[in-house]
Formats: C-alpha cells, sequence, structure tokens
C-alpha cells in the first residue's frame, strides 16, 4: 500500500543545508502496524511528514497505492504529540464532525451521528460537548485519535502521540490504540523513542540510525512487556540503537 522508494529530505537553514534522511526505503501492507524508532533527531518525523505530503523529498518518491504523494489528503490523517491539536473554540463534538463536513462532504446530521460514534469508541461518551481545555491531556489525545478515525484514512500516521503522558495513562492509551486498531484494521505508522512502545504496538518495527536518518534493520515485533523473551528483545534493540 505504502512505498518509500530512496527518500532523502533536506531543509536549507540561512547558513547550511540539513540532511533529515538520506536514501530510506520501506513498504506497509493495508491494514499493518508498523513503527518508526529512532533517537531524537533521526529524521523519524520528517519521514511521517514527507508521507503525509507537508514536505517533499529532494530524492526518491513516497508512492501511496502506486501513486506518488504530491501533497496532503484525507487518507493520510496525522495524529501530533502535542495536546493543543483541537480547534479551543469547538467542543469535542464539533472538533470530530468539522473535517468530516468540509473534507468528506456530510451533511450535518450524518457528520454528528459519525461524531458520536467515535466518540464513543474511544471512551469519551458524555464529553461530546466539553471543550478542550476541559479535559486531560489523555482526554484530548482520545478525541484527536477520534477525529483521525472518524475520517476513515487508509493510513494513520502518529507522531509520538503519548510521549507527554504520564506512565499510567500512556500504557492504556496504547492498549486502546491496538483495540480500536483490530475493530476498525487501518494501516498504522507510529513514530517513537520508546523501546517498549515499539515493541508493544508495532507488528514490525524499523530502527534508524542517528542524524541523518537512515534504516538500520527492521524486525518483527508484537510483544508486550508481560510476554516471555521481552527483556531479552529489548536488549537486542538497545544494542542496535547504540
Amino acid at each position: 500500500m505504502l512505498d518509500l522508494d530512496a527518500v532523502t529530505l533536506r531543509y536549507q537553514l540561512p547558513d547550511r543545508t540539513v540532511t533529515a534522511v538520506e536514501g530510506v526505503s520501506l513498504s506497509m501492507a493495508a491494514g499493518e502496524r508498523a513503527v518508526l524508532l529512532g533517537p531524537s533527531g533521526c529524521g523519524k518525523t520528517s519521514l511521517l511528514k514527507a508521507i503525509a505530503g507537508f514536505v517533499t523529498p529532494v530524492e526518491g518518491v513516497v508512492r501511496l497505492h502506486g501513486a506518488p504523494i504530491r501533497g496532503p489528503g484525507p487518507d493520510r490523517i496525522m495524529v501530533f504529540q502535542e495536546f493543543d491539536q483541537l480547534l479551543p473554540w469547538k467542543t469535542i463534538e464539533a472538533n470530530i464532525a468539522f473535517p468530516l463536513r468540509v473534507v468528506r462532504g456530510f451533511g450535518a446530521a450524518e457528520a454528528a451521528s459519525r461524531a458520536a460514534d467515535f466518540i464513543a469508541k474511544v471512551g469519551l461518551g458524555g464529553f461530546a460537548r466539553a471543550y478542550p481545555h476541559q479535559l486531560s491531556g489523555g482526554m484530548k489525545q482520545r478525541a484527536a485519535l477520534a477525529r483521525a478515525l472518524a475520517m476513515e484514512p487508509d493510513i494513520l500516521l502518529m507522531d509520538e502521540p503519548f510521549g507527554a503522558l504520564d506512565a499510567l495513562t500512556r500504557d492504556m492509551m496504547q492498549d486502546e490504540l491496538l483495540r480500536l486498531w483490530s475493530e476498525l484494521s487501518f494501516a498504522l505508522l507510529l513514530v517513537t523513542h520508546s523501546i517498549e512502545e515499539a515493541l508493544a504496538i508495532g507488528e514490525r518495527v524499523a530502527v534508524m540510525s542517528a542524524h541523518p536518518g537512515r534504516i538500520k534493520a527492521e524486525f518483527p515485533a508484537g510483544i508486550r512487556a508481560v510476554d516471555r523473551g521481552f527483556p531479552a528483545m529489548v536488549q537486542q534493540v538497545r544494542a542496535l540503537l547504540a
């Protein structure tokens, strides 16, 4: 479904050109869960932005269903790390319904019905009329996830969406994400620098080198902390990141 073919991304600063990632090739199948794991500054987020269509590779190409990506589109939705990604003047219901009406062309009643459905799916029943400032960080991320999934994208892109949450809420959100993936069967590409999170969420993990980012290794995952062999795998991945 998704193919990155020898993608190189560069940014022009006032005094120099910075290569964020170099020669990255990666493929994903429909409905797959994949994770980009690597140290800060290795270009993980830059790759997500290229897939989302926010930046254009200087070399190589990103394809979705065989067609080169030329810009943003509703078939690729991105969820960011920041809590304040919701429109603060709209209720949670209105935040979810707004892109359905503007981008998908839904009528008001249909958009409100779908918003209510996804609010329930992420466990925010009773908060549809609340505003973002009235929610905790974890609840805001649930609302952002509901807004993204309501659009039914081909692939959900997540940039360290749980990185700013406390440990307990983070574990709960990881479980929630896996439950939603099992129910809705969307493709997921998640960026993290947490080994434990990468192993838990990814069916496949791609480890990136430090700046400029390159793919060092890929391996199957989908193993939780309670599973046998988890500590040994964590150590193996830590050695790859060294």
